[in-house]
């Protein structure tokens, strides 16, 4: 549900894009993307830092495109948003007492210090290659190429990380669980 609520702007723009163009679809994800919050807001009365980062970077990347006429600026806000994610990720390694995916998820799921480092690394490269991806795409096939990549590529990227990050996950629970085993009898 969460993932269908998070895409929906982006879902918005791409129909506005193939209905219209470039700066319709960037009015409409505009107007959209605060539902996001919104929303996150009245269904569990929080809202995460990436939410408002990435609808204010829309906001003003969007209101730079549309004052210039240039779709440039709003192109370079998943990579923005991204690389500015594995910074945070790699960043973690090294100032605070946790990484910052052990903050977000360890409730979930119990792994090892390294574990958690390792895990870490991951999202943070994964954050790096789709911002890498994104600039890519942009400069590589075109802006029409782009827009379909926006909604295609980056959701295609990204459940297939959460695939790839749900099986090391339950590769890493399982050895742990061998190794808390063995070592208790």
């Amino acid at each position: 549900m969460q993932l269908i609520l998070d895409y929906l702007p982006v879902v918005a723009f791409f129909v506005a894009y193939k209905q219209a163009d470039i700066y319709t679809a960037t009015i409409v994800l505009m107007a959209t993307m605060p539902l996001v919050p919104l929303a996150h807001w009245i269904f569990t009365r929080q809202v995460g830092r990436v939410y408002l980062i990435s609808t204010a970077l829309v906001l003003v990347l969007g209101a730079v495109t549309l004052a210039l006429r240039n779709s440039l600026f709003l192109i370079w806000k998943p990579t923005l948003l991204n690389w500015a994610m594995a910074a945070v990720c790699f960043g973690s390694l090294y100032i605070g007492e946790k990484p910052l995916i052990q903050r977000l998820l360890q409730s979930a799921v119990e792994l090892s210090t390294a574990q958690w480092r390792q895990l870490t690394v991951i999202w943070g490269i994964f954050f790096g290659v789709s911002g890498a991806a994104n600039i890519f795409v942009a400069y590589r096939f075109g802006e029409s190429a782009w827009v379909s990549f926006k909604l295609f590529g980056l959701l295609g990227m990204t459940l297939a990380f959460m695939v790839i990050q749900g099986v090391w996950l339950a590769i890493m629970v399982s050895r742990n669980e061998r190794k808390s085993t063995s070592g208790a009898e």
